[in-house]
């Protein structure tokens, strides 16, 4: 039985997609907090974006944002990033949140995306102390 089950899975392999959900959107996101590259997270950045950092909530330009996320990264040098929470049911949403240890503390970082063009643009971005 297995003999004939191993040349029908490598012949069938290649067809399948290989993975039914982009759920490695927030994985990415995930390694540039840990890398704290604020360039690269706001690549990703609709053109608007409702941004919450620790005290302070409004709606940003991606180009404003960007740069309070350089700011933080400045002030809170990333060491580790974890996913600890995602969901990706939905083929056109991604949610996520991650721990975020830097030199200064522990902070839970919530993202909410969308996805544009085939392509995931964050809409939300949360950063909070972890308590």
């Amino acid at each position: 039985m297995i003999r004939f089950l191993l040349p029908v899975l490598v012949f069938v392999m290649p067809f399948l997609p290989s993975s039914p959900f982009q759920g490695d959107f927030v994985d990415e996101m995930s390694a540039l907090f840990k890398a704290g590259n604020s360039r690269e997270i706001a690549k990703s950045f609709s053109p608007s974006v409702e941004l919450s950092l620790i005290n302070e909530e409004d709606v940003y330009s991606k180009l404003q944002a960007e740069q309070i996320l350089r700011d933080f990264f400045t002030k809170h040098p990333a060491v580790n990033s974890t996913v600890i929470h995602l969901i990706n049911t939905n083929p056109n949403i991604r949610f996520g949140i991650l721990s975020l240890a830097t030199k200064n503390g522990k902070f839970r970082v919530s993202i909410t995306s969308k996805k544009t063009a085939n392509v995931f643009l964050i809409t939300s971005l949360r950063i909070e102390a972890e308590k």
